[in-house]
Formats: C-alpha cells, sequence, structure tokens
C-alpha cells in the first residue's frame, strides 16, 4: 500500500507564516467600499436552542447553530476537502511539529486584539490547551494526550504522550478562547459564555432560541468584513431549512434536500447552489456490540450483507451522498491508496442466502412463521433511531430494516427528539443501531478510531465521544495506536491491515454511504463562496473555516 509521500516528510515539520493569507492582512473583501447592509442568513435544521454560547462545550446552541466560529477562531485554516493541503495561518503565525509528532511549537499571530481590547498572546493559546487537558468534558480531539504545556520565549510548546501524527488537523482547528475571562469561571463545562468575547469578525447581538444575530466586530485583526448583518435561523428539520433556503429566508445552510436539483436550485438556478467535496467522511450504522442482537458477531455480518447500499445512496440519499462500494468502508477515490492489497477490488453486495447461511452456521434457526431465532431461541428484535426530521438518515433506517426482515429479524425504525439523541441516546450507548458520522481528516485513522478504537472504549452508561458501539478488540486497538505513531509506511501498512481485516470479519459498525462535505447557498446577498471550481475550504457554515469563507464574500452587484 503506497501512502502518501506528501504527508510523510521526516523531521521537523514546519507551516510557514508566509503561506498565502487571502487577503486578510488588510480588508478581507478586498473592497474599501465599507460593510453591506444586505443580510446574511445562516440555517440549520436543529431545533430551538437554550441559551448556552459556550464554544468549547458539546450540543451548545453556539456550535450547533455555528456561530461560534465567527466569535472564536481556530490556530490555523485547514481545506477538509483536500486534507493533504499545507493548513493556512490564522491565530497562529506557524506551527512546527517535532518528528514523531509528540511536540508543536506554535508561534502566536501579533497585532490580534480580543473583542474587549485586550491583547491577545501566547498565554491565552497555552490557556485554551491546558483548559481542554484539565477538563476532559472539553477535550474530545485529545483524550489524555496532552502532555506539558508552557510558553517559551512567546511560543507555546505543546506535548502529547502520544503521536498525533494523524491529529494535527485536531489541533489546528482548535478554538482559542481569552484566558482573562475563562479563567475566572470555577467551572468551565457550565459556563455559557454570555458575552462571547472574542477574535473573530462578528459580535454576538442578540439571542432568541430561535434566531442569533451577530454585529461586525469593528477591531476585528483581519480587516473590516463586508457582510454587515449576519444572522443565524434555527428550523425543526430538513423540511423547515429546505423552505427557508428555497424561499430565500435563509442564504447559506447544509442540509439534506433530496432532488436538490429540482426542489432547491430549480427556484433560482442564477442564485441558488449546493456544492460538495470529497475527504474522508461517511456515515456509520453504529451497532450496540454489547446488547442483543449487535454482540454476537454473525448477525452482525448477515446484517451488513442486506445492506443495499446503492438503493439506500439513491432512494434515501438522491445521489447526494455516494455510494460506498470498498469492503473496508473506505471512500473512493480519497481512501484508494490506503486499501490493503487482499481487499482491493473488493465491493460491498447483497447477499441474502449468504447472510442466512453464516446465521445458521453460528446456531441460529426460524420458527414457523419465518421469524429469525438466535441461539438462545429468542426472536431478533431490534431498533434502529435518529433524530426525527433527519429524513435522509430515516429513509436509510428504513431500506436496512426491509433487509432485515429478509432474514426474518424484526427491525422498526423510532424517530426521537434531537437533542435526546445528542446528549442521551449517542454517548451513553442507549440505542442498538443508529446512523451518526465521522470525523474527516487527512488519513483513515480517524474513520476506523472513531468506529473501532479501543482507547474510545468506555462502559455503557458512561459518556463515550467515539466508538458509541462499544466495539473492543485489544489487536485493532493497538493498530490503531501504531499507525497513529508510526513515522514510516511499511508500520502504518501493517497496522492498516490489521484493521481493515477486523472491520471486514467484525462488521462493528455498518459504513453506508460516502458523506462528501455538503452545503447550500445563495448568492442573492453575497458572492465568494467555495464552489466545485475554487474549492477553497469545506463550504459548511458550521466550523472554523467560517471565519476564512466571510472573508471572501463579497455583496452582490
Amino acid at each position: 500500500m503506497e501512502m502518501r509521500k506528501s504527508i510523510l516528510a521526516a523531521g521537523a515539520i514546519l507551516v510557514a507564516a508566509g503561506l498565502a493569507f487571502t487577503g486578510c492582512s488588510a480588508s478581507p473583501s478586498g473592497d474599501s467600499g465599507g460593510a453591506s447592509t444586505k443580510v446574511l442568513t445562516v440555517g440549520m435544521p436543529n431545533g430551538p436552542q437554550s441559551p448556552n454560547q459556550n464554544p468549547l462545550a458539546t450540543g451548545s446552541a453556539s456550535l450547533s447553530l455555528g456561530y461560534a466560529f465567527v466569535v472564536y477562531e481556530s490556530l490555523m485554516q485547514i481545506n477538509e476537502l483536500h486534507p493533504t493541503d499545507d493548513p493556512t495561518p490564522w491565530l497562529a503565525e506557524s506551527v512546527e511539529w517535532n518528528e514523531d509528532s509528540t511536540q508543536a511549537t506554535i508561534t502566536p499571530r501579533e497585532g490580534v486584539k480580543w473583542s474587549d481590547g485586550e491583547d491577545f498572546t501566547a498565554d491565552d493559546i497555552a490557556f485554551s490547551i491546558q483548559l481542554r487537558k484539565d477538563n476532559p468534558e472539553l477535550n474530545i480531539d485529545f483524550p489524555d494526550q496532552y502532555g506539558d504545556i508552557s510558553v517559551e520565549d512567546g511560543k507555546v510548546v505543546v506535548g502529547f504522550t502520544t503521536s498525533q501524527y494523524v491529529n494535527r488537523d485536531k489541533l489546528y482547528k482548535l478554538l482559542i478562547v481569552p484566558e482573562h475571562i475563562w479563567s475566572k469561571e470555577a467551572n468551565p463545562v457550565e459556563f455559557t459564555d454570555d458575552e462571547m468575547i472574542g477574535t473573530g469578525p462578528f459580535l454576538l447581538d442578540k439571542f432568541t432560541p430561535q434566531s442569533v444575530t451577530m454585529k461586525p466586530n469593528p477591531t476585528y485583526w483581519g480587516g473590516e468584513t463586508k457582510v454587515g448583518a449576519l444572522r443565524y435561523d434555527t428550523f425543526n428539520d430538513n423540511n423547515g431549512l429546505t423552505t427557508a433556503l428555497t424561499t430565500g429566508e435563509a442564504q447559506w445552510g447544509w442540509t439534506f434536500i433530496p432532488d436538490y436539483e429540482n426542489t432547491f436550485i430549480a427556484k433560482d438556478p442564477e442564485h441558488f447552489h449546493q456544492v460538495a467535496g470529497g475527504g474522508f467522511g461517511v456515515d456509520v450504522l453504529f451497532l450496540n456490540n454489547e446488547t442483543k442482537p449487535f454482540n454476537n458477531v454473525a448477525f452482525r455480518q448477515a446484517l451488513n450483507l442486506t445492506m443495499d447500499r446503492p438503493e439506500i445512496s439513491k432512494k434515501a440519499g438522491y445521489g447526494v451522498w455516494p455510494v460506498l462500494t470498498s469492503v473496508t468502508g473506505l471512500p473512493t477515490p480519497t481512501g484508494d491508496a490506503f486499501i490493503d492489497p487482499q481487499f482491493q477490488g473488493q465491493e460491498t453486495e447483497v447477499d441474502v442466502d449468504a447472510a442466512k447461511q453464516i446465521l445458521t452456521d453460528a446456531g441460529y434457526t426460524w420458527d414457523g412463521s419465518g421469524a429469525l431465532l438466535d441461539p438462545d431461541g429468542e426472536k431478533v428484535t431490534f431498533v434502529l433511531t435518529n433524530p426525527a426530521g433527519w429524513s435522509d438518515y430515516l429513509s436509510a433506517l428504513d431500506i436496512i430494516a426491509a433487509g432485515a426482515k429478509e432474514l426474518g429479524a424484526e427491525a422498526t425504525v423510532e424517530p426521537i427528539v434531537q437533542d435526546t439523541w445528542f446528549n442521551d441516546t449517542i454517548p451513553f450507548g442507549n440505542f442498538q443501531a443508529s446512523l451518526h458520522w465521522v470525523d474527516n481528516g487527512s488519513t483513515p485513522w480517524n474513520l476506523y478510531s472513531n468506529i473501532m478504537d479501543g482507547a474510545s472504549y468506555v462502559p455503557l452508561g458512561e459518556t463515550a465521544n467515539w466508538n458509541f458501539g462499544r466495539y473492543n478488540n485489544p489487536d485493532v486497538t493497538a493498530a490503531l495506536a501504531a499507525f497513529k505513531g508510526a513515522s514510516d509506511d511499511d508500520t502504518r501498512a501493517a497496522a492498516m491491515k490489521t484493521i481493515q481485516e477486523a472491520f471486514v470479519n467484525d462488521a462493528p459498525g455498518l459504513v453506508i454511504w460516502q458523506r462528501p462535505a455538503v452545503a447550500q447557498y445563495s448568492t442573492a446577498n453575497y458572492t465568494g463562496f467555495p464552489t466545485a471550481e475554487d474549492p477553497y475550504a469545506n463550504p459548511q457554515p458550521t466550523g472554523p473555516q467560517a471565519a476564512l469563507i466571510l472573508s471572501k464574500l463579497e455583496p452582490t452587484k
């Protein structure tokens, strides 16, 4: 397996401050005419929000709707659509890694101020990282992996207990908060951050559970934004946001729109656009490996053989989410170079007869009505669950349930409240099967780690950040650690072989389709969004790239 050489340079790797900075050292839009009064409304289908602006707390309103990313900024900008591209300096002028990726030296950008007038310094970066180290609930990206964090000669030196070769992008994407504000909080996990003092191009103006308005930051280090009116509206479901996008009520967002060309773009072909890009994103049917029926590998294998992925992509994904073909779960063509030779060319398929044979060999039987009985003689039943209103997921679950019934298993689809799914169902393992995405990244490590990593394992009832299905295979855990810590291609290839063999043979979770980053936007008020011809960033508004995209936008003439 040939790994991509562009990301395997030995020795210290420097992300140079001399990289192009998208013109943000002056006016981000390159126009001295001042901000426009036109409104840019970002829409998300996430339902009413509670007044929590904490940019570090999973599930907060500011993260859910995305406005955290225009108030708080990341160290670097990365292009998730082209994961091997060099990052662009942002709050950090440079990040230098040692040879084994266990230490990063961060040089902060000079001349940046917090929105309350205080200077931004290296101490803010060190504090923001230490805050995550000291509060596991805020440390999703590097759990138990931070070492010493210090400021030396105006630079931040961050040590890690293990190699972070596969996680460099996560460091670049960390949002930085002001020490002089957050150090006063006894419980940063529950801090609601009502004032939102940041370095970004916008400030919080007004909050309601349905709509949040932002105003330009007059002292923004990147110059005056041309977007003079920014609002975030939340809608109850995909259909609500789709309607808002097609009527122009919302001009930027991301949701699943069936038949988007006719439903959305055809309403205003001059201004309405949908853009998607590659990467390692996939959606996974997480299976609870510790409860029936998915604690039996035979049933997981059998269900995998009933998954009609082309039909799921066509009928539930309307082609927006491309078909997943490789048995390794890797999206193509991004993942082709990482597929172990034994799995090259092996594609997913439906084979109900083979699935029934696997079950028979494992001691399953069928009663007179055709219902599947497990080796204990109990009927095989399970519930597939996802938030109500997530139409693509729920339609996919219907097709998966129909496949299970081909085996005699009784599968039902139960939509639930989104907040319950985010805050209870998924983290505590209170489900049998549920669709969820995985992290992107510059290698397949995040995809497999999110599904299979024993390093993320916690018992049912405890909060899991990943590995929601509680798969726990010491060999896979060791292989993921070996891939992450290796400095040569051969070691990574051997680790990937172990990982993919377990993924194929154990079916710990079932990847259903590729999930490129998708966004919809209107150019009626502003132009400059990422396009298929110029995919300069993940086009979605809910990530650190929002600050970069806003720096590119110009009022439509």
